[in-house]
């Protein structure tokens, strides 16, 4: 066997190990060996390589089950902090995170609505500074910086190519960033973020496949196969906002008439609701939470449109279960706050228009991370590369 490609296994089996602590965590080196088909001796050794660098720490015992109880194995969590950042298209916001997700800072800014691209990555850089100056964390345990950013991104580069709801193209955040902290910049839209996060922080298990789709102010989707972000050829996979539902429907802020996001963003909602709403002081006031708030206390005429907004997102879905087929469907976002009259109307028209019987079964849940799913998927950006490259 060449050397090259001994080290390459070395490292796989390494990686293997790693992500198999993190996912199964407690748990003994017996069963990391039963579970990835390694030698117990090989598992112990990569065991401690890890355990030196950091990465691993030994728990309590475990339960016997015959011979002498097992040592179990986590990971170290405040081994490394990464930096998670939210860009817009209201707000900046920044948290400081540990391996496990757990958030030590917050910051945050909101955006005015006319803006530079030098204006935006000041206030990029303005959060991170003041994150930094806050925290009692160790800086040589930053290992770097995710950015979740509204819009296109070549996450080649990590430029924002276009940001249609600040209305700017061409931000070169990666560059900037690393210029200024001299540390790992890594970006990405920011509904793909929020699907990363999902598939290491949401409590999804082990699946082969997973979708999350965010609606919210405007609707995206990220695609996870394998662990793995899904971008498609040209970075635009994901982009199920744009979906065409009805070809003779509104115009959308892409120019295309009809599409899903101008049935089901918080938006949407709103002037749905205030076409029928005949008080006219309420309707101009009318936003997508209002609607919800509205509902809650009984409006008949709320209630309908939420439900007919849950039946179109279930359309959209039906039709995402075709084309990708994923294990579970996650749906986070403002709009989610009405899950109560929105999920179960979702749940039913994929099984009234699902193609069969197992699509019909398609798991489709809310988020438990909340409104911190988009930072925590910008903080899951870098430990993708950590765990993949030990």
């Amino acid at each position: 066997m060449q050397r090259g490609s001994f080290q390459l296994m070395k490292s796989v089996n390494k990686t293997n190990v790693l992500n198999k602590i993190r996912t199964s965590e407690p748990i003994s080196r017996a069963q990391i060996a039963k579970d990835t088909k390694l030698t117990p001796p090989t598992v112990s050794s990569i065991v401690k390589e890890l355990i030196n660098q950091g990465l691993v720490r030994e728990s309590e015992l475990g339960v016997s089950k015959g011979g002498r109880k097992p040592t179990m194995l986590l990971i170290n969590s405040n081994a490394f902090y990464v930096i998670g950042v939210d860009a817009g298209p209201e707000t900046v916001e920044c948290i400081l995170a540990d391996l496990s997700g757990e958030i030590y800072e917050r910051t945050s800014s909101k955006l005015k609505n006319s803006i530079s691209n030098d204006e935006f990555i000041t206030i990029l850089k303005e959060n991170i500074y003041r994150l930094l100056q806050f925290s009692a964390t160790n800086q040589d345990k930053i290992i770097g910086v995710g950015v979740a950013m509204h819009g296109v991104v070549d996450v080649d580069s990590g430029t924002s190519l276009i940001a249609p709801n600040l209305n700017l193209k061409n931000i070169p955040i990666k560059a900037e960033l690393e210029q200024e902290f001299n540390l790992t910049i890594k970006v990405e839209n920011d509904a793909r973020a929020m699907a990363l996060g999902e598939s290491w922080f949401g409590g999804h298990g082990d699946l082969d496949s997973m979708v999350a789709v965010n609606i919210g102010r405007g609707v995206g989707s990220g695609m996870v196969i394998s662990g793995k972000l899904y971008h498609g050829a040209q970075d635009i996979a994901g982009e199920i906002g744009h979906m065409t539902i009805d070809i003779n429907g509104g115009i959308c802020e892409c120019g295309n008439r009809g599409c899903l996001q101008t049935f089901v963003s918080g938006d949407a909602i709103a002037k749905q609701a205030s076409k029928k709403i005949e008080d006219e002081a309420i309707s101009r006031a009318l936003t997508g939470k209002k609607v919800y708030e509205y509902a809650q206390n009984g409006d008949k005429v709320c209630i309908d449109i939420l439900q007919e907004t849950g039946m179109v997102i279930g359309i959209g879905l039906t039709n995402l279960i075709h084309l990708i087929n994923p294990s579970k469907i996650v749906l986070g976002g403002g709009v989610l706050k009405s899950e109560k009259f929105i999920l179960p109307v979702i749940k039913q028209t994929i099984q009234e228009r699902a193609l069969t019987p197992q699509a019909k079964e398609t798991e489709v849940a809310v988020s438990t991370l909340g409104d911190d799913a988009t930072l925590l998927g910008a903080v899951s950006l870098l430990l993708v590369e950590l765990f993949d490259d030990v």
